[in-house]
Order: structure tokens, then C-alpha cells, then sequence
């Protein structure tokens, strides 16, 4: 029997394929899920000020790490906790890898391409003030999502999420996401490493995200890079939402532009509720 989660969700595991949680790990086999894991992986940090990945030994050099802003205290105190008050009188599902979620936006297949509006009816209410916010920064001029995605990390669940690209068939270019709870750090990654910069091996660029702050991932960092957020990197529950903006072929001049423009219309009514 699975033990009871003192962040109040469900027992349960939602894990497929090789993605894995605290509670699916011993069937599994902990050996094995990490026999595929990097021998060798050269450490960097990125600095916020001078948009450098900064290497945590001195073997390598400081390189440009463009593709990455990041807008400390974006929420405040008494936001934050009125959006996790919020969140958490709605259901959270479970996921893979030991994280909940809960979804704003439309239905969606990628592998064949194919979105309807399901039972889509918009953001919720308290991100319209948000995504105003947003749209001051000159970064994020014309910013408009239709698909928010919040999702739960708690360290008893073994949370984490795999190194990954969002699509971009279907998602914009800027990937906008709000931490809260506490300090989490996001992990960019490249397998096959920086031969032009003499690193043959899997480079990863650790960006620490503080409690309220809000991170975009745009060109390299969004197309390139791979990110995800490891177990260990998950202390305490951790919250964040991520927001989604359309790809050019649902924009005015793509070729689905009819549909793009309702999935706007819905999602910029900020009535909606997860689905």
C-alpha cells in the first residue's frame, strides 16, 4: 500500500515509460532507470548579470548563454499566497515523474497535429492582472497566452520533470513561467555537448530560480537547450504556472489563423477553470 501524501494529494502514480517517481522506483528498478544517466557532465551557472553560463570548475570558460530572462519578486508575498489558495480549491491530477497538474487550454495532439477547443473556457480569472504584468516588459510586448499549465512539485513524491523541448508546432517562441513556493533551479542541458567550444560530453547550464520570480525561455534557450528540474534541485513543495503563446501557424497570417484567433478569444476571457 502506497503511503498517504502530506501535500494532500492523491496515493497514486501516474509514471509511464521510463519516467519514474519515489513511488514507482522499487518496481522499476532504481539501478536500472539511472544505468542510462551521462558518465561525464560539465557544470556551469548562469549569471543573471552578465548572461554568462559560468563554469562551477576551471577547466572551461564563461560562453554567451542568450535565451534566458529573468524577472525577480515578479509576484508578491500576498499574491502568492492568494494564487496557491486558489489552486488548491481546484483538483489537482496527477502526473508523471510525481508532479500534479492542472490544465488551462485547448485539447491537443501533437503527434498528429490535430487541436480542438475540448472543454477550453479561458485562463483563470486572477492571471488576466498577470499577463498585463507581463506585457510591460519590452521581452514580452505582445505576449499572449492560450494555455496555462500549473504543476505541483513536492520532495515526498519524488517530483521532477525530464530534460525536454516543448513542441513548437502549436507553442510560440517565448516559454513564460512563474515559481512559487521556494528556490528551484532549472537545468539547461545539451547531450552532445559544445564541440566548438572543446566540451565533447553533455553540458549543463543550472539557472536558479527564486521563490516568486518569473523566468522566460526564448531562441537557444527555447529551441536548443533542453530544460527540466531534477529531484534533488526539489527541497520543499514548489508551484509554478507556465504559459504558453501560440507558433506562427496559428497567428493572423498562418494557415490555421480561424482557430488561433478563437483559442485567443477563449483563452483572454480569464474565466476559466482546469480542465
Amino acid at each position: 500500500m502506497m503511503a498517504p501524501d502530506s501535500s494532500g494529494g492523491v496515493a497514486s502514480c501516474a509514471c509511464k515509460g521510463i519516467r519514474r517517481c519515489l513511488r514507482c522506483e522499487q518496481a522499476k528498478g532504481k539501478a536500472q532507470l539511472e544505468a542510462n544517466q551521462p558518465q561525464v557532465v560539465h557544470h556551469f551557472l548562469y549569471d543573471p548579470e552578465t548572461r554568462l553560463a559560468v563554469p562551477k570548475d576551471a577547466e572551461a570558460a564563461s560562453f554567451p548563454f542568450p535565451g534566458v530572462f529573468l524577472w525577480e519578486n515578479f509576484i508578491s508575498e500576498e499574491e502568492e499566497k492568494q494564487l496557491i489558495s486558489t489552486m488548491d480549491q481546484d483538483v489537482w491530477n496527477e502526473s508523471q515523474s510525481g508532479r500534479r497538474k492542472q490544465d488551462f487550454g485547448p485539447k491537443v495532439n501533437f503527434k498528429k497535429r490535430k487541436v480542438r477547443v475540448g472543454g477550453f473556457n479561458g485562463l483563470p480569472a486572477l492571471s488576466q492582472k498577470l499577463v498585463l504584468r507581463m506585457q510591460q516588459e519590452p521581452s514580452l510586448a505582445g505576449f499572449q497566452p492560450v494555455e496555462q499549465c500549473n504543476l505541483d512539485y513536492h520532495p515526498q513524491r519524488g517530483s521532477a520533470i525530464d530534460p525536454h523541448l516543448d513542441d513548437s508546432w502549436l507553442w510560440g517562441e517565448r516559454l513564460v513561467t512563474i515559481n512559487m513556493l521556494s528556490n528551484t533551479t532549472l537545468t539547461m542541458s545539451l547531450e552532445r555537448g559544445l564541440p566548438e567550444l572543446g566540451l565533447a560530453e553533455e553540458v549543463q547550464v543550472a539557472v536558479r530560480l527564486p521563490r516568486r520570480s518569473l523566468v522566460v525561455l526564448f531562441g537557444e534557450a527555447r529551441h536548443r537547450w533542453k530544460h527540466a528540474i531534477h529531484r534533488h534541485d526539489v527541497q520543499e513543495r514548489r508551484v509554478c504556472s507556465t504559459y504558453r503563446e501560440l507558433s506562427a501557424e496559428f497567428l493572423p497570417a498562418g494557415q490555421q489563423a480561424e482557430l488561433g484567433a478563437q483559442l485567443l478569444s477563449i483563452s483572454l476571457s480569464f474565466k476559466g477553470t482546469p480542465i
